[in-house]
């Protein structure tokens, strides 16, 4: 599913500072994991780099064989839109558009008819538990809702690949561990695969296993 390969990425002119250095990484279809470490240490510019939305100065990142090195902005595009979904701690749903309509819109910008989009998004946000809230706008949701529907947007296109950036930092416990075991229940239906990247140690619990990032590298928490 997803092979990276001495990756390694650095930030600013002379004096650059190094945020990842030789990271190496495989993730299998079907496997949930998480990622922790502290601030800074370059946890969103990892996601950034599998995702295709910046590029590495050295290294591979390898997805369902497909090296992102050799695509072009077209192609890393319609990669990402066809084949990930993506989770924000701050959410990105667009306040003029309805739940559903949120929902629907990775479906409608991949060229799906608004009548087909529409009932996909409906199917989803009825197996979240969501459906009443479908003809809701994001300013009368709790930012619990607001989550729960960001992660059926995430969804709706079942993405080989998910990508989670900080998805329960604004909630409060009992919401999270929600927005978490349905993120998790979400991989594990679709048979594709997860990444979770989080600050929290209950969070990553949830996952198959735990990567701890840090300036030495990416390891296997409690690897022996």
């Amino acid at each position: 599913m997803l092979s990276i390969r001495r990756l390694r990425k650095r930030y600013g002119g002379p004096g650059a500072r190094q945020v990842l250095d030789d990271i190496d990484f495989e993730l299998g279809a079907g496997e949930y994991v998480a990622i922790r470490g502290e601030s800074g240490v370059g946890k969103s510019t990892l996601l950034n780099l599998i995702a295709g939305l910046d590029t590495p100065d050295a290294g591979s990142v390898v997805i369902d064989g497909m090296d992102l090195a050799t695509l072009d902005d077209d192609a890393r595009t319609l990669l990402r839109r066809n084949r990930m979904g993506f989770v924000f701690q701050a959410f990105h749903l667009l306040p003029h558009l309805t739940v559903v309509q949120n929902t629907a819109l990775p479906l409608r910008i991949a060229g799906r008819s608004e009548a087909d989009s529409v009932s996909r998004a409906l199917d989803v946000l009825d197996t979240l538990s969501l459906a009443a809230l479908a003809q809701r706008y994001p300013r009368s949701l709790s930012g619990g809702e607001t989550q729960r529907v960001a992660i059926a947007r995430a969804l709706v296109h079942e993405p080989q690949l998910i990508l989670a950036d900080e998805p329960t930092g604004n909630l409060d416990e009992d919401t999270a561990a929600v927005v978490l075991g349905m993120l998790r229940d979400a991989v594990k239906r679709s048979g594709g695969a997860g990444i979770l990247v989080t600050h929290s140690a209950r969070a990553a619990a949830t996952a198959d296993r735990t990567y701890v990032l840090t300036a030495r590298g990416l390891a296997l928490q409690n690897a022996s």
